[in-house]
């Protein structure tokens, strides 16, 4: 069977084929034969092998079928019919068996050839079992293969990973030759000594391991390595504390030693995490030098600051009620020039702009060459940006160097600057129990808002608690100061501030430079509390100003008074303050309602009686009753004629008063402005009243002047400055 070729294999495929059609064929012709003889012998209607029953049913099949329908419908008769059927039948079978004589020899060569076709198809069976049977052999064979190639490939990992541990520990545990060299050669400060050392810790690392799980091999090593432990440790101590040393030089400048220890802070990682106690060694060393070094440094340096302070300050009797005197003169230059003012802001604000408040602090000796003198913040400025610098520096220098976070970094930098922070607070409390320039104060206390935002914005929290401290001391004096100066003005003797004068009042002018300045400096920072004093002080200072107005006997120069102070305490709050302030919008109220009042007082010796008449006669009016002044011709033709000859000389003289009486030209000429744009609209209503039918009759209405012209001519004695 398996020698059986491809080309047999199809010759005798296509024999069976070839044969299987023949015998189809004729097995086809005869079986449609045998089916045409049964359907016919069905129709045969005299067997007697029919029940009754199955009689009717063949009946009418019969009836049914179309030949017999035809014979019917044509009135053949059935049985000479039945007869021709049947002897046609027994033809086609004499026919059909000669066919079968004759074809009887294809018949067997078919049986042959079907015989042959069952011999072929037996040898592809025994070869396609051949072929089922040795595919089955491959399979177990591919299987048994897998099942190795799996089994190496587990053994294989396990080499991997047992040659990976082994030769990592191997690795480990070998110390070699260029290391012991380096470590015990070479100065610390070479790079190959720090990649050498940072092998040296893994490999400390690695024997504290295998100590943990008792690893014999572990003792090989164990020695050679403590001793490069000691002699690195031993190096590095030397090199730091050097280093620390070197901060006490004078003159030293510290930071470059700091930045060469950041340089090297895995030494002190090394040391902390082999050597604690010479770590904590070094640790307690620098804080130890730092202390003293900034101790000493701002100790120095606050002192040689107090030195080109002003001479001459404030004290408890410079305050805003307080009488001026020829003595001291707040707003007159003073006879030192080194003297700082009290109440006026002047360049003193500038220290809170960003160029000056972060500029390069002051340098004393050169200040003392120049004969230069500052006031109290500027110093205070300088000393608080010095040790803001230092300290922001500091603490990220410990945060980094020292590895240390949150609460311990703050109390190593508490170990190093406490004494400096202490020495500080204790000169600010002696200075500022004594002080008594609020302005100054103020100032002071806006550097620390600002500096406090500055150390925020470099996630620096050590200072957070000295600056809430400085505040504390800073707001109480604040606020006392000014209760101090609202008590002073509120106790104010209006007889005893001397003569009389309806000029701005000097206490005024220093309310109105004070209050000026704390307002602009307090915007940026508002603080409710200031904002509650300066009310209170803006309370007295309004009845103070009335109480001196009220030492004028006429209720005119009352008002100049008045008018010339709000104007005045107005103009210099707007030079520094928004114009939506309290202050600002309170005095223009003021201003606003005085100034009115007043025009009506300049214009009532002139022009009284026309006014009068016109309020008369516009009341009459709204109630219907003016039919009461028509007897008074007399009367108007006074008015008329008397406006008439006499307004521009009135005017005149009014607008000169006005000039004379007033410090600020702007604000006399604006009053001059509204007191004749009141006349002008007076004027208009006295027209209009003599408009009305009662008055029609008056001849002398014809006298009175154009409301036009008046204008043109009103605008000629406008001053103008």
């Amino acid at each position: 069977m398996a020698e059986l070729s491809a080309a047999e294999a199809n010759s005798d495929l296509k024999t069976m084929e070839n044969a299987t059609e023949g015998a189809l064929a004729y097995l086809r012709e005869s079986a449609e034969g045998e089916m045409a003889q049964l359907n016919l012998g069905d129709l045969d209607l005299t067997t007697d092998e029919f029940i009754l029953d199955e009689v009717d049913v063949h009946i009418q099949a019969n009836l049914e079928d179309d030949l017999v329908k035809e014979a019917l419908k044509a009135g053949v008769d059935l049985r000479q019919y039945s007869k021709q059927v049947e002897a046609e039948l027994q033809r086609i079978e004499q026919a059909s068996i000669k066919d079968y004589i004759l074809e009887s020899q294809n018949i067997a060569l078919l049986h042959h050839q079907i015989t042959a076709c069952d011999s072929i198809l037996e040898r592809m069976e025994g070869m396609l079992s051949g072929f089922q049977s040795d595919l089955s052999s491959i399979s177990s064979e591919i299987q048994t293969l897998q099942r190795q190639s799996v089994s190496m490939s587990v053994r294989l990992k396990n080499r991997q990973a047992v040659r990976s541990s082994l030769g990592q520990l191997v690795d480990e545990l070998v110390v070699p030759g260029h290391m012991i060299a380096t470590i015990l050669d070479s100065p610390v400060t070479d790079q190959d000594f720090l990649d050498q050392l940072h092998e040296l810790d893994n490999k400390i690392n690695f024997t504290k391991e295998l100590n943990f799980r008792e690893t014999l091999a572990c003792s090989d090593i164990q020695d050679v390595v403590d001793r490069l432990k000691l002699k690195a440790v031993s190096k590095i101590r030397e090199f730091i504390l050097q280093k620390i040393y070197s901060f006490r030089k004078p003159m030293t400048n510290y930071q470059i030693p700091q930045n060469s220890l950041l340089k090297h802070r895995f030494f002190y990682q090394f040391l902390l995490a082999n050597e604690r106690t010479v770590a904590r060694e070094i640790r307690d060393e620098y804080v130890d030098t730092m202390s003293k070094i900034y101790y000493s440094y701002f100790k120095s340096y606050s002192g040689r600051l107090l030195k080109v302070q002003y001479e001459e300050v404030a004290d408890k009797d410079d305050l805003m009620g307080v009488e001026d005197t020829a003595k001291k003169g707040f707003f007159t230059k003073p006879s030192l020039k080194s003297r700082n003012t009290i109440f006026t802001l002047g360049q003193r604000g500038a220290i809170l702009s960003p160029a000056e408040l972060e500029g390069p602090i002051l340098v004393p000796h050169t200040a003392q060459r120049g004969d230069h003198r500052f006031p109290y913040e500027t110093l205070f400025r300088s000393q608080h940006f010095a040790l803001l610098d230092n300290s922001c520096r500091e603490f990220l220098f410990l945060s980094d160097f020292f590895m240390v976070t949150g609460n311990a970094a703050l109390d190593l930098f508490n170990c190093i600057m406490g004494r400096t922070l202490g020495m500080f607070l204790k000169s600010m409390s002696s200075y500022v129990s004594d002080c008594y320039d609020s302005i100054a104060i103020f100032l002071c206390i806006h550097i620390v808002l600002r500096f406090k935002s500055i150390t925020a914005q470099r996630n620096v929290p050590a200072l957070d608690k000295y600056w809430e401290t400085v505040l504390e001391l800073l707001w109480p004096r604040f606020e006392l100061i000014l209760e101090m100066n609202i008590n002073s003005i509120r106790n104010t003797d209006p007889q005893k501030l001397g003569v009389l004068d309806t000029r701005p009042h000097y206490i005024t002018r220093r309310y109105a430079e004070f209050s000026s300045a704390i307002v602009s400096i307090n915007q940026t920072f508002p603080n409710e509390r200031t904002n509650v004093l300066l009310g209170q002080l803006q309370v007295e200072v309004e009845n103070f100003v009335l109480k001196m107005a009220a030492e004028f006997p006429s209720r005119r120069d009352q008002l100049i008074f008045l008018i010339n102070n709000y104007d005045m305490m107005l103009s210099v709050l707007m030079e520094r303050a928004t114009d939506d302030s309290k202050e600002v919008e309170s005095f223009q109220q003021l201003l606003l309602a005085r100034t009115q009042e007043f025009i009506e007082e300049i214009l009532s010796p002139p022009f009284g009686g026309m006014i009068a008449f016109v309020k008369e006669a516009e009341a009459l009016m709204e109630k219907g009753h003016l039919e009461r002044l028509k007897n008074d011709e007399a009367r108007i033709t006074q008015l008329v004629r008397g406006f008439s000859t006499t307004w521009k000389s009135s005017v005149e003289l009014m607008s000169q008063d006005v000039m004379r009486s007033f410090t600020n030209f702007k604000n006399g000429t604006s009053i001059i402005q509204g007191a004749l744009t009141q006349l002008i609209q007076y004027y208009h209503s006295f027209h209009k009243v003599l408009n009305q039918p009662q008055f029609r009759s008056l001849a002398v209405r014809s006298e009175l002047i154009n409301l036009h012209h008046l204008m043109v001519e009103v605008k000629k004695h406008k001053p103008n400055f």
